[in-house]
C-alpha cells in the first residue's frame, strides 16, 4: 500500500457540531432513565403486590403488559393526534415510565421458568397470550381515544 492510499484509510475528524448534538440529547437520556427507573419501580411493586408461583401462569406480568400497552394507546394519540406536548413528554413516560412498566424481559423469563418446570402448555399460553393480548390492547385504547376526542382538538 502506497502513502497515497493510507491517507483514505484515515478516520475523518470530528465534526465541530457533534459535541452539541450529544449535549442537545443529554435531556433526553435523563428523562428516559428517570421514567424507566419509576415504570420499574411500579412493576416491581405490583409483582410485590401480586405474587405468582413458580409453575403458574404469570398472571401478574401477563396484565402489567397489557395495562401498559393500553396506556401507550391512549397516551401516544394523545400527544401525537390531539395536543402536542412538550419535547420531553414523550422520551420521558412513553419510552422510560411505559417502557420501564411493560415488561417483554420477565415475559421471557417467566416463559423459560414454566418451560424449566416442565409446564410447557403453560409457557406456550404465556408466549402466545402475552403479546396477542398487548397488541390489542395498545390498539382498542389507541381506537377508544380516537373515538373519545373527536370534535374535541385544542
Amino acid at each position: 500500500m502506497t502513502a497515497p492510499e493510507a491517507e483514505g484509510l484515515r478516520l475523518p475528524s470530528r465534526a465541530p457540531g457533534r459535541r452539541s448534538a450529544r449535549r442537545g440529547q443529554a435531556p433526553v437520556v435523563a428523562v428516559v432513565a428517570l421514567g424507566g427507573g419509576a415504570g420499574a419501580a411500579a412493576r416491581y411493586a405490583a409483582s410485590l403486590a401480586w405474587p405468582g408461583g413458580t409453575d403458574a401462569f404469570p398472571w401478574t406480568t401477563f396484565w402489567v403488559n397489557v395495562a401498559g400497552c393500553a396506556v401507550i394507546g391512549v397516551f401516544l394519540v394523545v400527544v401525537t393526534e390531539f395536543r402536542p406536548a412538550h419535547r420531553l413528554v414523550r422520551p420521558f413516560f412513553g419510552t422510560g415510565v411505559l417502557g420501564g412498566f411493560t415488561t417483554f424481559s420477565t415475559y421471557a423469563v417467566d416463559v423459560q421458568r414454566l418451560v424449566d418446570h416442565g409446564r410447557v402448555g403453560t409457557a406456550l399460553a404465556c408466549l402466545a397470550a402475552t403479546p396477542l393480548a398487548a397488541l390489542t390492547a395498545v390498539w382498542l385504547a389507541a381506537a377508544a381515544t380516537r373515538r373519545a376526542l373527536r370534535g374535541r382538538r385544542p
